[in-house]
C-alpha cells in the first residue's frame, strides 16, 4: 500500500492525536465529506484536523502553518488558523494540522440570497487581504502572473469542456484579458483559489474563507475573478465599487481569469459525471451558471 492509498479513518485520526496531542484525543472526531488533496475531520465543535492525502508534498499545509497566523488577525472574516502541528510518523507518514473550524456551509452546497451583503463582505475581505506581501512570501508557479502566461491552460480547459454555443464569446473575454495592461503595483497577498467549495455561507451571505494552500504574492486580479465566480448575477459592479482599488485593466484581467476558473469548474463536473477520481458532478452546473455571469459582465 502506497502513501496515497493509506485509508484515513476516525480511528487513525484519534490514534495520531493520542500520540502527538493527547489533550485533544478525547474530542469527538467526525469526517467532513469532500476534499481531495487534503481530507478534513471535525474535532469537537471548534477545531478540525487537516490530513495530507493526495497532495504529493506537504508544501500547502506548511504554507498555511507559516502564514495564516500572520494574516488571520487582520482579516474581517473567519479563516482556518493552525493551532497544533502533526508531524509524519510510522503510523501516518504525512503531515497533518489541527486548525480552527470555520462554521457555515460550503457555497457549492449552499446559496447566497443576500447578494449586496455578500458583495460588500467579499470586497471588504479582499481589501484587507490585498496588501503588499513581504519579500519572503510564497510565489506560485501555476498562477499569479498576467493571464497571457496561462493561455495554454485556458485552451486546454476550453477544449476539454467544449461549450460550443458560447465558445467564441468565452474566447473573446479571454483575449480581452490577455490584451489588458499588467499589474504594475507590488505583489500583494492573494488567496489564489476562490471557488464555491472554498468559501462558506450562512444566513444567505458569505461567512468565511477556507483553504489557503494556494496563497501567493502576485496580481490581485486572481482573487477579483470571484466577483463572477462566487457572487450572484447583478452584484459584480457593487463588489468593485466597494473594493474601490481595481482599475479597468484589473477588471479585464479578472474577468478573463474568471472565465478560465469557470471552465475548470465545468471540467471537474464533467469528470464527476464520468466517475473520474476527484471529479465533482455538482460543480458542472455551478461553473456554467458562473460562466454565464462572466459573459454578461454582471
Amino acid at each position: 500500500m502506497t502513501d496515497t492509498e493509506i485509508e484515513i479513518t476516525a480511528d487513525l485520526v484519534r490514534d495520531l492525536l493520542r500520540e502527538q496531542h493527547p489533550d485533544l484525543a478525547g474530542l469527538a472526531v467526525r469526517e467532513v465529506p469532500g476534499g481531495w488533496g487534503n481530507q478534513m475531520w471535525r474535532l469537537g465543535d471548534e477545531l478540525a484536523v487537516r490530513m495530507q492525502r493526495m497532495d504529493p508534498t506537504p508544501e500547502l499545509q506548511l504554507k498555511e502553518r507559516r502564514w495564516l497566523p500572520v494574516l488571520a488577525p487582520r482579516l474581517p472574516l473567519p479563516v482556518p488558523t493552525p493551532v497544533r502541528f502533526g508531524e509524519p510518523s510510522e503510523r501516518f507518514p504525512k503531515h497533518w494540522t489541527v486548525m480552527t473550524w470555520v462554521p457555515g456551509e460550503p457555497l457549492d452546497h449552499g446559496s447566497i440570497s443576500r447578494g449586496t451583503h455578500a458583495a460588500d463582505t467579499l470586497a471588504s475581505f479582499l481589501r484587507a487581504l490585498h496588501v503588499e506581501a513581504p519579500a519572503d512570501a510564497p510565489i506560485a508557479t501555476d498562477r499569479g502572473a498576467h493571464p497571457k502566461n496561462y493561455t495554454d491552460g485556458f485552451e486546454y480547459f476550453l477544449g476539454a469542456v467544449s461549450p460550443d454555443d458560447i465558445a467564441a464569446d468565452v474566447r473573446a473575454v479571454w483575449d480581452d484579458a490577455v490584451s489588458a495592461r499588467a499589474w504594475e503595483g507590488p505583489p500583494v497577498w492573494v488567496h489564489g483559489d476562490l471557488h464555491p467549495a472554498n468559501v462558506v455561507v450562512s444566513d444567505g451571505t458569505l461567512s468565511g474563507i477556507v483553504d489557503f494552500g494556494d496563497m501567493f504574492a502576485g496580481d490581485p486580479a486572481w482573487d477579483l475573478a470571484a466577483a463572477w465566480v462566487l457572487l450572484p448575477a447583478g452584484t459584480a459592479s457593487r463588489f468593485f465599487d466597494t473594493y474601490a482599488h481595481a482599475d479597468e485593466e484589473a477588471i479585464r484581467r479578472a474577468r478573463g481569469l474568471a472565465a478560465m476558473k469557470c471552465l475548470f469548474l465545468m471540467l471537474m463536473g464533467q469528470n464527476g459525471d464520468r466517475g473520474l477520481p476527484g471529479g465533482k458532478p455538482h460543480w458542472g452546473p455551478v461553473g456554467r451558471a458562473a460562466l454565464e455571469r462572466v459573459l454578461k459582465g454582471v
